[in-house]
């Protein structure tokens, strides 16, 4: 990374990013030696001011923020940390330091995007999704089909694990089609707010 630690007298912002929700947790300072041991410990170290030392988060609570990546913005004084976090994140209990809840699990989708895409272009022995693609279109569609007509089965009675197992496929499968058409699930979220504001 190329930070400019002399812009803030040896202090830069980190903002720390819930790496599945995308919900900012918190901010934080990081001097050059926070930062280097952010990297490697793998769990963010800030320069704590009012202690005037290095404080890792959650080594007094065990609410560890894990890092996933790093990134420094485009002036390379401030730095955008995902992480994982092993708990609340702010003192007072809160999930953020913001006073948001966090609690959605939807950027699990993106990631499983990425996992999608890369088996349909670097297709590996022994993939399940792997093996859908190599079968082609008619037989992908039919499959989402089937898994939409399991779903409707199951909506049909009253067992939660079984319905949404049954959701859990026909979004997997779904997801599955649209990449092998080549369409982005943006492009149906587009559609989806065209028809929101009609």
């Amino acid at each position: 990374m190329n930070i400019d630690f002399k812009k803030m007298e040896g202090l830069i912002p980190a903002v720390v990013q819930d790496e599945l929700s995308g919900k900012v947790l918190m901010l934080g300072y990081m001097n050059e030696e926070a930062l280097a041991k952010t990297q490697e410990s793998g769990r963010v170290t800030f320069f704590s001011r009012s202690k005037n030392r290095l404080w890792t988060k959650g080594e007094t609570s065990g609410n560890f923020l894990e890092v996933i990546s790093m990134q420094e913005d485009c002036d390379g004084d401030a730095i955008l940390i995902k992480a994982k976090p092993l708990g609340p994140v702010c003192h007072t209990g809160a999930a953020t330091c913001f006073a948001e809840a966090n609690t959605s699990q939807t950027g699990f989708i993106d990631q499983l995007r990425a996992t999608i895409k890369e088996r349909k272009t670097n297709p590996t022995e022994g993939s399940y999704t792997a093996s859908l693609f190599a079968k082609g279109i008619n037989k992908l569609a039919q499959k989402v089909g089937e898994e939409a007509v399991e779903l409707v089965i199951e909506a049909k009675d009253d067992n939660k694990e079984l319905f949404l197992g049954e959701a859990a496929d026909l979004l997997f499968h779904y997801l599955v089609l649209l990449e092998a058409k080549g369409y982005e699930l943006d492009e149906v979220v587009e559609v989806l707010k065209q028809r929101h504001s009609k």
